[in-house]
């Protein structure tokens, strides 16, 4: 149900608006009652998504197809294209997936980013790794959910991170390629944006909290309506996307602040995950996943805001691997913290929690709790309050086990 718990407000939302068809890989069951119809198929198989897309044309008259899953952008926006309906081109969301080739197109448009070179050996890396200097960061060239993804601070753990790295980006679609960059030292943010038309409006900006060095787990984020970093992030945001060519759709843009200044480290051309496009509602009013639709569509959509607060995510994960055997919220102080938007948890007692390196956020995470308030002090405040008041509860793994994967 981790597809309910992260996307389920998107669906719940566009179903509001418009009438929804499904594909997916499965047969529709927490998405049933938002639906109209449904085609199975894998998203990933272009024939399948292909034919998918033509039969659910014969039988109702499609006025947009979207996506927020990263993995599937360029098959969607080919198959868009290939019924005659508004998209961003294949070709850009092929950029923004290999981040090759959004490195390359930055520097050609002149938008502020990382160095970064593309390596296929660990020989390569560490010859990429000597002449930028070190600390360096390894990630996939095409993956997402910071999987892969490690900072080497010199160069004895090269070999290791390059293995860690290359076995993810083995997985790759768009590229198999690893890639050795320039570590950007300073606060990571992202830019929550919507185009239209080629136009492009920064909605909001999201505070990131990252953790579990080397690997960049993401802990925590923020969103404020009222952001002072708006007006200093946003020319840099949009600069990114009409470098890659973005014409249509939301769009997370993922940057760093080095010396106060935004450098780019990614762009994401679909809605943010970890529940960011619902923090920007509780702040902003401003409904993402209408807007995805609406401009899906070839409508302008509505950007006005209609809130002005802030509202904190917090991710919830074990201190160390292990069994879960328990995890809930004092429930009296649940009752009493109407601020307490939700708290959503995503494993079971009994499940096996696995951390960096051998796992990843769909393998640790236990789930989330969401706060708001008047200002981001505030918010972020009650946020630490909500997760004192947990009990997560983890039988580690006995040291015999952990050497030869077994657990006991």
């Amino acid at each position: 149900m981790e597809a309910q718990a992260y996307r389920g407000y998107c669906l719940e939302s566009v179903a509001a608006h418009y009438d929804v068809a499904l594909i997916s890989g499965a047969e529709p069951t927490w998405e049933s009652g938002f639906l109209v119809d449904f085609e199975v198929a894998d998203p990933t198989d272009q024939a399948a998504l292909s034919a998918a897309g033509r039969a659910l044309a014969e039988r109702h008259q499609l006025a947009g197809v979207m996506t927020w899953t990263e993995w599937y952008l360029v098959p969607v926006a080919r198959l868009a294209r290939q019924l005659g309906l508004p998209t961003t081109a294949p070709e850009a969301l092929q950029g923004c997936r290999n981040k090759h080739t959004s490195r390359t197109l930055f520097a050609r448009h002149g938008v502020p980013s990382a160095a970064s070179v593309s390596v296929r050996t660990e020989h390569e890396a560490r010859d990429a790794a000597q002449r930028i200097g070190f600390p360096v960061v390894l990630k996939p060239a095409a993956h997402a959910a910071s999987m892969g993804v490690i900072r080497v601070d010199a160069a004895d753990q090269l070999p290791s991170a390059y293995a860690f790295a290359a076995q993810t980006a083995g997985c790759g679609v768009e590229s198999t390629q690893v890639l050795v960059e320039e570590y950007l030292d300073g606060p990571e943010v992202s830019v929550e944006c919507v185009t239209h038309q080629g136009q492009t409006t920064v909605v909001a900006v999201t505070r990131k909290t990252v953790g579990m060095p080397p690997f960049f787990e993401e802990l925590a984020h923020l969103v404020d309506a009222n952001d002072p970093l708006r007006s200093t992030v946003a020319p840099a945001a949009a600069a990114a996307l009409d470098a890659l060519g973005v014409t249509d759709g939301v769009s997370h843009v993922e940057m760093r602040l080095v010396d106060g200044r935004p450098r780019l480290v990614e762009v994401n051309a679909r809605i943010a995950g970890d529940m960011i496009g619902h923090l920007v509602r509780l702040a902003t009013g401003i409904d993402l996943a209408r807007a995805a639709a609406d401009t899906a569509c070839g409508q302008a959509p509505d950007l006005t805001p209609t809130r002005s607060q802030a509202a904190a995510i917090r991710l919830i994960y074990p201190a160390y691997s292990g069994t879960l055997t328990a995890r809930r919220i004092d429930a009296d102080f649940a009752a009493g913290a109407d601020w307490l938007e939700r708290v959503r948890f995503q494993r079971q007692a009994g499940d096996q929690l696995v951390l960096p390196p051998e796992g990843d956020m769909f393998s640790a995470r236990v789930g989330f709790l969401i706060t708001t308030g008047p200002t981001a002090a505030v918010a972020q405040a009650r946020a630490q309050e909500a997760y004192r008041n947990l009990d997560v509860q983890v039988a580690p793994v006995p040291q015999e086990a952990a050497g030869t994967g077994r657990t006991t």
